[in-house]
């Protein structure tokens, strides 16, 4: 029997040709996108400019600091799949198609099922689902100072105060993810964190209150809202 070290020899090369390319290709993810190529070749790009336009900084990032940028997900120590999703760079640097919402990862996933969708066992709302997209859909930019439609003076609970913390606090105080053993999912549990002091603590940021929102901190006029609807009864209106 002859032996043909020569094609044993160059087989032995093409296969780990082959497995290098295989393993090359595996490390390879999604380049990083510029922040500022995205804003005009600016970091951030100022709100209220165009009507209709969605503010990241009000109306987006608080929906992943909540709901996403979690202890054992996608906060700067877990890093969940290589995602971590507590600033505007980190969110759009992958999962992001920005002008197109229905090519971007992390908005399919907030449709998917089982162990796909996210944020696991507490689905974003219709409204910050079409506030993601409509975000994407407009360019995916930085836009912040941009609660310019905030009016101090309203603080009605069903329009005002409830969709201000769902955005804000629901993700991380559900009945799914009790955050500090705190739920803010519904008006009754809210109205024990208004009446202990503790929501107004935490949301002002006051000394010797957890800070709330982790990573971020409400606006002068949402947190005006808050104190008002607290100082006219905290009434389920």
């Amino acid at each position: 029997m002859t032996i043909d070290f020569h094609s044993r020899s160059v087989q032995g090369v093409l296969i780990f040709t082959l497995l290098f390319v295989v393993i090359l290709n595996s490390c390879i993810h999604q380049p990083f996108i510029d922040p500022a190529a995205l804003n005009g070749g600016q970091a951030t790009t100022p709100g209220c400019e165009t009507t209709g336009s969605i503010c990241f900084q009000s109306s987006v990032l608080p929906i992943f600091q909540s709901s996403c940028a979690n202890t054992g997900c996608h906060d700067s120590n877990s890093k969940r799949e290589g995602y971590v999703l507590d600033n505007y760079a980190n969110i759009v640097r992958r999962g992001i198609s920005p002008g197109n919402a229905n090519g971007s990862k992390l908005y399919k996933v907030l449709f998917a099922s089982g162990e796909e969708l996210m944020p696991p066992g507490a689905p974003l709302s219709k409204s910050q689902k079409d506030s993601i997209a409509a975000w994407i859909n407009q360019g995916a930019k930085n836009t912040v100072n941009c609660n310019c439609s905030c009016d101090p003076a309203k603080s009605n609970f069903a329009t005002i105060i409830q969709p201000m913390l769902l955005t804000s606090c629901v993700g991380c105080h559900n009945s799914r993810s009790l955050g500090g053993n705190i739920d803010l999912a519904t008006y009754a549990n809210i109205k024990t964190q208004v009446s202990n002091g503790k929501l107004i603590g935490s949301v002002t940021q006051a000394t010797g209150f957890s800070a709330m929102p982790k990573g971020g901190k409400l606006s002068d006029c949402q947190i005006t809202q808050l104190k008002n609807w607290i100082a006219a009864g905290a009434l389920n209106n």
